[in-house]
């Protein structure tokens, strides 16, 4: 929903039923009272629950501050031992690991939420088509919050009917199949039946659309493997022609251009409602949903200005920043060092332009193994140091059309193979031309039909490798590459990695690297192209030892195991 609207929690409490024989007045209705029976009536009434599921997408662990303890895991960023990020970097999280409680928690109230809004409409009276306009929005915030449970739990406890008895909150932990079956498809295709044609505009900006529906159910086909399901997906959003890439990358995680040409997915921020509450704050009393900011931005901020610098980008994501190459015939690239997509999401130390009103290493940093800080949702562009009540007003897209473009070319590149790849080619080249790097098929045009295999460290391993435009290769760099500098930090890399099921693969080669640079810091200490003083930071030594493929997925919460009985603990 658009920032201008809080989400107030207007759904009234069960009250409990009373009988007096003696004293039938106490069993009167107070007409004042908002009360199940009186609440759920009018089409305003379903609006302001419909609101409530809306919020629940504002929560820290679904789209704010505490997704940072998920961007410390896998390849693309690192974190210090001291900060309660490490246990998820070091895959040392445990069923009672508040992070692992809070974001099930989190996730369940918005799709009790959706649940209650869905239960009451069925009989109400209300016009058909706005009926199924309520109930499809409802429907899709359900699978969303049931795809999140889903690819981070390892499936969930299915929940599609309020309840009534002690024994309805008994249920058993279903698979991710079984949950993808049961709820997320039905739900996202009628959700995508009853939005089409749909355009929202004004305050109803941010409300889920068609194009939403379609990219999700598209990407639930896609961790699915169903590639041509996918594809058929992908495909339509994309000649709907009702999304296109911002021609800055940046305009993607700012508070400036939000709900723009690229926007699918996007959840709304303010740090002007609710003024001076936490960014991190969350209460699911059902008057409040919490504060109306993120505190997103403080994991990303070097700690001088006002951060934590809880989130720091991996030496692996900083060098493929690095070899983004720039296209010199791009305008967009004048003044510049390097490409648009490390400008929005990193910054090393000889970064271009200044950062946060500074030029960059004014104040102190870049040491002690930090080669660059995270840029992206953080408010470096605009303010001269960070909100200290971690307080942001920039929007969470969890999904653009980028993202779309590079799922249809995996999708087609697994569906067909060779017969795929010059399209494949077409759709990454959309994305870094926009960016203002060099296409694949420049390089193919200069290079004799080869391109450069850009995911192996130049500092460790010499030149890149020239490789032909296979369908493997393509797959090779969309994995490690694309995906990584284009989508990095937000809250795809993890699942990614686990669905292609080369976790193990990327811990290893990267601690790896991790123990060739402690060997030779005297060599490359100060040197570029990460420009590392101090020491080598050790964001491999404990994961890339311990992992295994118990760790792909949270374990079911304490607090779920203690009260559910169905789960069979």
């Amino acid at each position: 929903m658009n920032k201008k609207l809080i989400y107030i929690l207007m759904i009234p409490v069960f009250l409990l039923n009373m009988s007096c024989n003696e004293d039938e007045f106490l069993t009167e209705v107070n007409p004042n009272a908002i009360t199940t029976e009186v609440f759920w009536e009018t089409s305003d009434d379903f609006e302001k629950a419909l609101n409530t599921v809306y919020g629940a997408l504002q929560f820290p662990s679904v789209s704010g501050g505490n997704l940072s303890y998920e961007m410390v895991q896998g390849d693309l960023a690192g974190t210090e031992n001291w900060y309660p990020q490490s246990p998820f970097g070091e895959l040392n999280f445990t069923d009672a690991t508040e992070h692992v409680q809070n974001k099930w928690n989190e996730l369940y109230i918005g799709i009790f939420r959706a649940n209650q809004v869905l239960h009451y409409i069925a009989d109400a009276d209300i016009e058909d088509e706005e009926k199924a306009l309520v109930i499809g929005q409802a429907r899709f915030l359900r699978a969303f919050f049931y795809f999140q449970l889903a690819h981070t739990y390892g499936g969930a406890v299915i929940h599609t009917a309020l309840p009534v008895t002690d024994e309805d909150f008994e249920k058993p932990f279903e698979s991710i199949d079984e949950v993808t079956t049961q709820v997320i498809v039905p739900d996202l295709e009628f959700a995508k039946a009853n939005l089409e044609g749909i355009s929202w505009t004004g305050d109803d900006l941010g409300r889920v659309s068609w194009g939403a529906a379609t990219s999700l159910l598209g990407k639930v086909y896609l961790y699915d493997e169903s590639w041509s399901e996918a594809a058929v997906q992908f495909k339509e959003v994309i000649d709907s022609q009702i999304y296109s890439l911002t021609a800055s990358y940046m305009d993607n995680f700012t508070h400036e251009n939000e709900f723009n040409s690229e926007s699918i997915f996007e959840v709304s921020y303010s740090d002007v409602l609710k003024p001076g509450v936490n960014g991190n704050t969350i209460d699911d009393t059902p008057s409040e949903t919490g504060s109306e900011a993120t505190a997103l931005n403080i994991s990303m901020a070097q700690l001088n200005f006002g951060g934590y610098n809880t989130v720091l980008s991996s030496y692996y994501l900083h060098e493929l920043m690095v070899y983004d190459e720039i296209d010199p015939s791009k305008t967009v690239n004048n003044g510049f060092t390097f490409s648009q997509r490390m400008y929005a999401s990193i910054v090393p130390i000889n970064g271009d332009g200044e950062y946060y009103g500074l030029p960059i290493g004014d104040k102190p940093g870049w040491a002690f193994g930090q080669s660059a800080y995270v840029k992206k949702f953080s408010n470096w562009y605009h303010l001269d140091i960070e909100d200290g009540n971690q307080r942001s007003g920039i929007n969470f897209r969890h999904i653009r059309y980028a993202d779309v473009l590079l799922m249809y070319a995996e999708a087609i590149l697994n569906d067909q193979g060779s017969a795929a790849v010059a399209e494949a080619i077409s759709y990454i080249d959309m994305i870094r031309s926009r960016a203002g790097v060099l296409t694949i098929q420049q390089y193919l045009d200069d290079n004799a039909n080869t391109f450069p295999a850009m995911h192996r460290s130049v500092q460790v391993h010499g030149a890149f490798d020239m490789v032909a435009p296979t369908a493997d290769n393509l797959l090779t760099h969309i994995m490690l590459v694309e995906r990584p500098i284009e989508l990095c930090f937000e809250g795809h890399r993890w699942k990614d990695l686990v669905r292609w099921d080369i976790v193990s693969n990327q811990l290893t080669t990267l601690r790896a690297d991790e123990v060739w640079r402690e060997n030779n810091l005297a060599a490359i200490q100060g040197q570029p192209p990460l420009m590392i003083t101090e020491r080598i930071r050790p964001d491999y030594a404990v994961s890339a030892g311990s992992y295994t493929a118990s760790d792909n997925y949270f374990p079911i919460p304490t607090g779920e195991k203690q009260i559910n009985a169905g789960l069979g603990l």
